[in-house]
């Protein structure tokens, strides 16, 4: 007999990049081995923070099937330059809409809310208690550490005082939760100590990003050294220490740095920019050109804000490493993305204000092609060993049968 299972996030397919992309792989994967999956979601948004031109002509609650999921969407608010408040009211809007389609789902017998956002657990609560389910909470990103350490809103006061405690007791409420790094499963223990909890990573499809079969994407058909940043231009990146290393790199004549992405910061750092010759920008591009897209570039960047410390674990990095292609980052030296970097010997990572070292890495790189090699080479053998797409996906099944059958 097929187990039942309800998928609560805001973001699904078409979305193909961070969250949207791993919900609906993890859907479809588990239509595929024996589960009915309903999915309540928002019209498609993310990275362009504007409805998907395919869905605008859609009504406000519209029902599909794709692949064998049953999805329920409901078009939420979605504000064309989003702030805190603006992105309060967006996620507000949306539970409004999940609490109506929660009527829609006539049996489940596990909810599985994907976070952010924390709203999304209140509704699912209510779900799995009226359908006897059980309830799993799986945490993409702690959206509250997340909007106080990267500054979106001002100091700590009493207002968030109380989202932290709505969040401990929503979380309190579940019967699994998971997390997708060893970093965040321990501010999750911090947060919920007597909860069980388990990491399941995000993970990367080693078999799509092909580096020894690709044929070099549009964007990158330069002869010069290509740097590349492929991801969404917000809040949670040090875009302020990008400008710096943007300026200083044109004084290499040929190296030149690509941006491929969308998001609320990236009308204001072109306009930072314009007077470089060094850079271009771009819209990102569809799924299925993104591996020739990363394994065209020579180099990958990441841009981090040295006071947030895995509050989210950047999914981006591993396809960057599955590219085969050498990693610059930057950003707190204690963070998780910093040991795997380390570890994974595929590049270099950073936590100063500081460009000199950058230039000189790059410099080093460019120079080096041995040394772009055994650092890209490393980085994919690494990614294939720890976050294989098959390998984690299991792991999802076995905890979905083991929740539903105890």
């Amino acid at each position: 007999m097929r187990k039942k299972i309800t998928i609560i996030g805001i973001n699904y397919f078409p979305e193909d990049t961070a969250i949207g992309l791993y919900t609906t792989q993890l859907a479809q994967y588990l239509v595929e081995n024996n589960f009915d999956v309903d999915v309540i979601t928002g019209f498609p948004y993310y990275p362009a923070w504007r409805i998907n031109e395919s869905y605008k002509s859609k009504g406000k609650f519209y029902q599909e099937t794709i692949n064998g999921v049953n999805i329920f969407r409901y078009k939420q608010y979605v504000p064309k330059k989003p702030n805190f408040i603006k992105r309060i009211l967006h996620l507000l809007d949306f539970s409004i809409g999940t609490f109506f389609n929660t009527f829609k789902i006539k049996e489940t017998d596990l909810v599985l809310c994907v976070v952010p956002f924390i709203g999304s657990v209140f509704i699912g609560k209510i779900l799995a208690k009226f359908k006897k389910a059980k309830l799993w909470i799986h945490v993409q990103d702690f959206e509250f550490d997340a909007a106080t350490d990267s500054n979106l809103v001002g100091n700590k006061n009493i207002i968030f005082n109380t989202l932290f405690f709505i969040e401990k007791k929503l979380l309190k409420s579940a019967d699994f939760i998971s997390t997708i790094s060893t970093s965040m499963v321990k501010k999750l223990e911090n947060k919920v100590p007597e909860t069980r909890n388990k990491l399941l990573s995000n993970w990367v499809d080693a078999n799509f990003i092909q580096p020894n079969n690709y044929k070099t994407h549009t964007y990158l058909k330069s002869s010069k050294f290509k740097i590349l940043y492929s991801g969404n231009i917000g809040e949670k990146q040090d875009w302020d220490l990008f400008i710096k290393f943007a300026k200083e790199i044109e004084k290499l004549n040929d190296v030149e740095i690509v941006v491929v992405g969308n998001g609320s910061k990236r009308i204001w750092l072109e306009e930072s920019l314009l007077d470089l010759d060094n850079i271009r920008f771009y819209s990102p591009v569809p799924y299925n050109e993104l591996s020739y897209l990363l394994c065209s570039a020579d180099l990958h960047i990441l841009f981090q804000k040295v006071d947030v410390i895995d509050t989210v674990m950047p999914s981006k990095i591993l396809a960057m490493m599955s590219s085969a292609k050498p990693s610059l980052i930057t950003g707190n030296i204690q963070s998780e993305v910093s040991s795997i970097i380390k570890e994974s010997k595929s590049g270099m990572y950073f936590d100063s204000q500081d460009c000199k070292p950058l230039l000189d890495f790059v410099f080093e790189l460019k120079s080096e092609k041995n040394l772009q090699k055994q650092f890209g080479e490393s980085a994919r053998s690494y990614v294939i060993e720890n976050y294989s797409k098959s390998k984690i996906l299991e792991q999802f099944k076995i905890e979905s049968l083991k929740l539903i059958d105890n």
